[in-house]
């Protein structure tokens, strides 16, 4: 007599306002899994500008840290936010959301090279002003007062769940990179380029949904 067949029984996925971080990262990529080629696509201007930085001087990775590399970040952000809120907003709010996202992400390099807390710290307290300008219809000079409050309605919450999705992009990456090398032969720019467009993209995913966690919170 056959045995009966166990049914595995997942845990109820939590509400946004109560969503833990491990969940968080989950939620990211499950919505990664569905959207993959769309996802995908957000991964090719952070690889571009990683394999940039890996392969200059640290003089001018501090010149085109806020220049170039905010710019691509920026631009980026702004596209996974309208993908994972499923929000166009006009052209003239998603350029609002660019340069204010260009201006908040210029600084952040350097606070991760002087030590990565802060950076990450003060894209928890200021970075959700992309998606703000992307889903909501609020004055563009109220949008970082909106992206502080969002972060204050769980601090804790906001920069663990940037530093984990950091944690878990730069360690899946890494390993990536070796296999690359190792069983794929490929020199390491390639490897670079290729890990950083498969999973950075996470990393964006993943702040578009913790911004759906604040907002959640602050309600």
């Amino acid at each position: 007599m056959a045995e009966p067949r166990r049914v595995e029984h997942r845990p109820a996925a939590l509400p946004p306002a109560e969503r833990t971080i491990g969940q968080l990262v989950a939620e990211s990529m499950q919505f990664y899994g569905q959207r993959f080629w769309a996802c995908l696509a957000l991964g090719v201007a952070p690889a571009a500008v990683a394999v940039v930085f890996a392969n200059v001087s640290r003089e001018w990775v501090l010149i085109l840290a806020p220049s170039i590399s905010g710019a691509l970040v920026s631009a980026t952000f702004v596209w996974a936010s309208t993908l994972v809120l499923d929000s166009v907003p006009p052209p003239r709010r998603l350029v609002a959301a660019w340069l204010l996202g260009w201006l908040v992400f210029a600084p952040a390099p350097f606070l991760v090279l002087a030590f990565v807390i802060p950076g990450l710290v003060w894209l928890a307290a200021l970075g959700l002003a992309v998606p703000v300008l992307v889903v909501e219809e609020i004055p563009v000079r109220v949008a970082l007062p909106r992206a502080w409050q969002l972060a204050r309605a769980d601090f804790v919450h906001a920069v663990g769940s940037l530093f984990t999705l950091a944690v878990v992009v730069i360690l899946s990456q890494s390993v990536l990179v070796f296999i690359l090398r190792g069983v794929g032969d490929a020199d390491a720019s390639t490897s670079l380029f290729l890990a950083s467009v498969v999973l950075s993209p996470l990393l964006f995913v993943g702040s578009a949904l913790l911004y759906v966690d604040q907002s959640a919170r602050v309600q």
